[in-house]
């Protein structure tokens, strides 16, 4: 089984909603939106060289954001603020990025899902580690929820 392994450095951004700005025209609400899924997409055509993947698969995703200078120095924590950007909405853009590097042939091919969005460590930049790779037989990884 293939795995596709793409690496992006920048600071991600999540794909924010579409806002009506006037005579039939739409524009992102997250400032730098569009430029990280360009660079999500240019690193996908620069780093997988076979056709897009037109069949069930899987992603996984690591994606690190920058440390706020107002976070504590001693202490490692979880980006969980506003301004860090919902974990759904950093997938959507990397998803649709996805498409348009020809890495997938489509998002709605996507059918299994694993990842979130951390500090960068010390000497780590930011950006995103990305995964994709065929989901293989459907039932052959059943997945059960402990809800109890």
């Amino acid at each position: 089984m293939t795995v596709i392994r793409i690496e992006v450095v920048g600071v991600p951004k999540p794909k924010g909603s579409l806002k009506h700005i006037g005579r039939g025209r739409m524009a992102e609400q997250v400032a730098g939106s569009k430029t990280w899924r360009q660079c999500v997409a240019w690193a996908g055509r620069q780093q997988h060289h076979g056709d897009a993947l037109n069949e069930p698969a899987e992603v996984s995703f690591d994606i690190r954001v920058p440390v706020p200078k107002s976070a504590p120095k001693r202490l490692i924590t979880w980006p969980a603020t506003r301004s860090s950007g919902d974990v759904d909405k950093h997938l959507r853009n990397l998803l649709d990025a996805l498409v348009d590097g020809g890495v997938l042939a489509d998002d709605s091919r996507v059918v299994r899902v694993s990842g979130g969005k951390r500090h960068c460590l010390p000497g780590e930049v930011p950006g995103a580690t990305i995964w994709v790779r065929p989901a293989g037989p459907a039932g052959s990884r059943v997945v059960e929820a402990d809800c109890a």
